[in-house]
C-alpha cells in the first residue's frame, strides 16, 4: 500500500481590538497570543501557516510585536505565511495582515486605514460649569500634556503630532517592506492617508494579493487533501471563573464600551 503525504497547514485566528481593552478581556497582545502562535509553527511536517485576522486595530506596539514574532518564526521554520482578512483588517489589523507572504480578503472586507490616531475629550469647560477645580502638581513641565481637564496648549498638540508622524512613518515603511513591488505603482498620498477600502478595491491597490476565504485558498494552493490544523486560544482562567458566576452580558460590558468605538468606525 502506498501512503500519500498530505500537506499540513496550521491555522490560527487573531481577533479583536489590539492591546489591553477591558477589565475582563485582554484583547490581542503578544503576551496573550505568543504561545498559540509558537505552537502553530511547531506543527510537525508543516507546509504553511494560515492566519485569519478580524481586527480594527489598537496598540501600535502590540501590533508590531505580534507581526515581528510571526515573521521571525516564518524565517526560522522556512514556511510561508498566508493571512486572511475577515470583516476588518484595518490599522494595526492590517499591520498583522502584512506578516503574511501573501494577503487575501473577502470582497466585502474592510482593509487599510494606514495611519495613526489619538482621540480624547476636552472637559475643562464642563468642570467649570459644575464648580470643580482641577489641581495638578508635576515635576517636569510636560508631565500633564493633553490633560483633558485643562486648557489645550498648542505646543502639546505640536509634540503629539510629531510622535504621530514618527509612528506613521514606521507603519508606512513596514507596509512598503511587506508589499514591495505590489504597491510601487501607487502614490503615498493615495495609500497612506488613513483611508480604508473594500477587499475588492484593496486588491486593485495592491494591499492584498487576492480575493478568497481561508479554506478555499489553502485548498487551491495545497490540494483538496490538505490537512488544516486549527489552533484556538483557550479562554483565560479568570474569564471562565467569572463566567460561572456572572452573566456574559455583565462580564463583557467593560470590554464592549471600550472597544465598540473602534469597530463602529468600520460600520460593524
Amino acid at each position: 500500500m502506498i501512503f500519500s503525504k498530505k500537506p499540513v497547514v496550521a491555522h490560527i485566528r487573531l481577533k479583536g481590538v489590539i492591546g489591553n481593552v477591558g477589565r475582563f478581556q485582554q484583547g490581542l497582545s503578544l503576551a496573550s497570543n505568543e504561545a498559540i502562535i509558537k505552537k502553530a509553527f511547531e506543527t510537525k511536517k508543516l507546509s504553511a501557516v494560515a492566519i485569519s485576522i478580524n481586527s480594527p486595530g489598537g496598540s501600535p506596539v502590540q501590533s508590531k510585536l505580534i507581526y515581528s514574532l510571526i515573521r521571525r518564526l516564518a524565517e526560522e521554520k522556512k514556511v510561508k505565511v498566508f493571512t486572511f482578512a475577515e470583516d476588518v483588517a484595518a490599522s494595526g489589523g492590517y499591520m498583522l495582515a502584512c506578516a503574511g507572504d501573501e494577503i487575501y480578503a473577502n470582497s466585502s472586507s474592510i482593509v487599510g486605514s494606514i495611519g495613526v490616531i489619538y482621540a480624547a475629550f476636552g472637559l475643562n469647560e464642563l468642570i467649570k460649569k459644575i464648580g470643580v477645580e482641577r489641581r495638578v502638581y508635576t515635576a517636569g513641565k510636560s508631565k500633564s500634556t493633553l490633560d483633558p481637564f485643562k486648557e489645550e496648549k498648542p505646543e502639546d498638540v505640536v509634540r503629539l503630532k510629531r510622535i504621530q508622524e514618527d509612528l506613521h512613518k514606521q507603519f508606512i515603511e513596514l507596509v512598503k517592506s511587506s508589499r514591495k513591488d505590489k504597491i510601487k505603482h501607487m502614490k503615498d498620498d493615495d495609500l497612506f492617508t488613513g483611508e480604508f477600502w473594500s477587499g475588492e478595491k484593496s486588491k486593485d491597490l495592491g494591499l492584498v494579493d487576492g480575493i478568497g476565504d481561508m479554506t478555499e485558498t489553502i485548498q487551491e494552493k495545497f490540494g483538496k487533501k490538505v490537512k488544516i490544523k486549527n489552533f484556538d486560544k483557550p479562554e483565560s482562567w479568570l474569564k471562565r471563573r467569572l463566567s460561572s458566576n456572572l452573566s456574559n452580558d455583565i462580564i463583557n460590558i467593560s470590554y464592549e464600551l471600550e472597544s465598540r468605538y473602534l469597530w463602529n468606525k468600520y460600520g460593524l
